[in-house]
């Protein structure tokens, strides 16, 4: 048995398909993270996670203090649309911000359709939790929190508490107690006629 996994483990590193891998690997890396990043305006302090998947980095600035979590997603336009992250946000793993989509004429197909392209701009001081998406648009104000699993279709404004598909304000940063704890909420209509 020990000598089957290790004749499986020879063939496979003589294998010069697992070295073409590699270089695919590489290759993707370079055009969807390294490029892209020279390009990028980063300010004084801010990070970005080593796997962030970055389009058109000239398109794309990200203020002083920022950090960027692991496998998030920021694409510029191809033409002209920008991405503008503030000072101090912070995003969780997996989010991904676009400043383009797909028209939706239904005589032509999509993918060959003129792309809608608007800027993002995300203020100061914003919070967007794991696997937010932004689209193309979207102006997220100073002090917003979005959260976990969020779809922000529509611009937020500053100091909001936003959460679920599509995105909707719940709360004001400015409601919850010097202490950090929320007040007490109220039922949804739904939930009060349950």
């Amino acid at each position: 048995m020990k000598s089957r996994s290790w004749s499986w483990a020879l063939r496979s590193f003589v294998d010069p398909m697992t070295y073409f891998q590699l270089v695919r690997l590489m290759h993707y890396y370079s055009y969807s993270h390294v490029r892209p990043r020279r390009r990028l305006t980063l300010g004084e302090g801010a990070t970005i996670a080593p796997n962030v998947s970055l389009r058109n980095g000239e398109r794309i600035s990200i203020g002083r203090g920022s950090k960027i979590g692991e496998r998030a997603y920021i694409w510029a336009g191809d033409v002209q649309s920008r991405i503008s992250i503030g000072e101090d946000c912070r995003f969780g793993p997996e989010v991904f911000v676009t400043a383009s989509d797909y028209g939706l004429a239904p005589d032509a197909k999509i993918a060959e359709q003129e792309r809608n392209e608007r800027d993002v701009v995300i203020g100061n001081d914003v919070w967007l939790g794991a696997r937010v998406f932004v689209g193309a648009g979207v102006t997220i104000g100073d002090g917003c929190v979005v959260s976990a699993g969020s779809v922000v279709t529509k611009s937020l404004p500053a100091g909001s508490v936003a959460v679920g598909n599509p995105a909707r304000i719940v709360r004001r940063r400015e409601d919850y107690a010097a202490g950090g704890e929320a007040p007490e909420r109220q039922p949804d209509a739904v939930e009060a006629s349950a």
